[in-house]
């Protein structure tokens, strides 16, 4: 049995970001928004801008990123950037006025985590900041959160 946690050795920026296809007819308005998210994130690995790592989420006329980056600075720099600048005109333009689509972002700084992974391939906060065996110390969620304030102090 594979059982791992994140390596907790820096704070990260989760970002999480999504959209809602509300009128499943009106394909020309919501297609582009749908398709602009893979270049971005394309984008981002390629210019090595601060995103560490993401995940995609596919549901029912949704699609949800959990995004981890580098820091706040380097998320918000990259949203001012032309690539994410000329989706959100034009996602102004046509998608926001007609209700077609709906998106969402929330971002949160974190500066203690803990996790845990057990036989799955590495994801998530582990994919983002690098993954180690859980020791005998680990076992506990309790034990990780303990573990991260004391080095956070260091």
């Amino acid at each position: 049995m594979k059982r791992v946690i994140a390596t907790p050795n820096e704070d990260v920026v989760v970002f999480i970001i999504g959209l809602r296809i509300n009128r499943l007819r009106a394909v020309r308005k919501w297609l582009p928004a749908v398709q602009a998210m893979t270049p971005m994130i394309k984008e981002c690995y390629e210019q090595k801008v601060g995103l560490l790592s993401h995940e995609m989420l596919v549901g029912w006329r949704s699609v949800t990123l959990v995004q981890y980056w580098r820091s706040s600075d380097a998320l918000i720099a990259y949203s001012h950037g032309n690539r994410h600048l000329t989706a959100w005109k034009q996602f102004n333009q046509s998608a926001r006025a007609s209700h077609a689509v709906g998106i969402f972002h929330e971002t949160f700084e974190i500066s203690n985590y803990e996790t845990m992974y057990v036989n799955l391939p590495t994801r998530g906060l582990a994919k983002a900041v690098g993954e180690s065996t859980i020791q005998k110390h680990q076992e506990q969620a309790k034990d990780r959160l303990a573990e991260r304030k004391v080095s956070a102090r260091e």
